[in-house]
């Protein structure tokens, strides 16, 4: 019989009570070279039953591993592995509001000097949600995303971008909070303030240095952009229209382009420039 448990920490004395995989193989490899799988538990202390013999054991928590010989030879064997390992959960907020998860594109890398971003580790991380990962520095990437109108394939990526750099100590379970600062802008070309939205115009927005950062179609398109300042090109009928708007966070407007004068802003009747 083989009892197997996990602590984050050699010195840690609480035994980890969730988000463990164990996997028991064979030590003696196949003629192919693999291990045989002989036994997996996801429970947070399992009590196997196993015939006399060498095992290797190893116990995953999130991205933390660690692998160990085991030994029974006719007699109960308890096994309390160390994982030098800690917990990350991420919260994203903007404003007050936590953020959904689905609204986000969370990556997280193992940086090296003059290189935050060396090695990927987990591209699809989740927020609110309890990351087990070895002692260590991450830097991490959440990426706000826009899962509105023209949205392609559910969901496109913003130009709402938050990094953090952090470590993660063994035995240690952190929560980080990532602050976006963005607003969703819904663009209108019209012939005069409050006018309706002319259908069938195509718009473009760029930063101040000409960047594109979207390309939109419609009467009234939407997209959520970063907090800062935009250039709104609108395109119609042959003719082009051309001004300014600027996005202040928590702040959804919407930004008319004048067929004949610069974009003018509002979100409920009145956002300052």
């Amino acid at each position: 019989m083989l009892r197997l448990s996990a602590t984050l920490a050699a010195n840690d004395s609480q035994a980890l009570r969730s988000g463990l995989v164990w996997r028991v193989f064979e030590e003696g490899a196949q003629a192919d070279g693999t291990h045989k799988l002989v036994a997996q538990s996801e429970e947070a202390a399992p009590t196997l039953s196993l015939p006399d013999g060498a095992y290797i054991v190893h116990a995953a928590y999130g991205l933390a591993g660690v692998t160990r010989r085991v030994a029974i030879e006719g007699s109960n064997v308890s096994e309390r592995i160390a994982l030098n390992a800690g917990g990350l959960r991420l919260i994203d907020k903007l404003g007050d509001a936590q953020i959904p998860a689905q609204r986000l594109s969370i990556s997280i890398y193992v940086p090296e000097r003059g290189n935050a971003e060396a090695k990927l580790i987990l591209a699809n991380a989740k927020s609110d949600e309890m990351i087990g990962l070895p002692e260590g520095a991450y830097h991490v990437v959440s990426t706000l995303l826009d899962t509105g109108q023209g949205a392609q394939g559910g969901a496109n990526q913003t130009n709402s971008v938050v990094t953090a750099d952090l470590k993660v100590p063994a035995g240690k379970l952190i929560e980080a909070t990532l602050r976006h600062r963005a607003a969703t802008i819904t663009l209108k070309l019209v012939k005069q303030p409050g006018g309706e939205a002319l259908a069938n115009t195509s718009f473009s927005v760029l930063t101040p240095g000409g960047d594109v950062i979207r390309e939109l179609i419609g009467a009234f398109p939407s997209l959520v952009l970063a907090e800062g300042e935009y250039v709104a090109i609108a395109r119609h009928e042959g003719k082009t229209f051309q001004g300014t708007f600027r996005v202040q966070s928590t702040k959804d407007a919407d930004v008319e382009i004048l067929m004949r004068d610069q974009p003018r802003s509002h979100a409920n009747e009145d956002v300052p420039q």
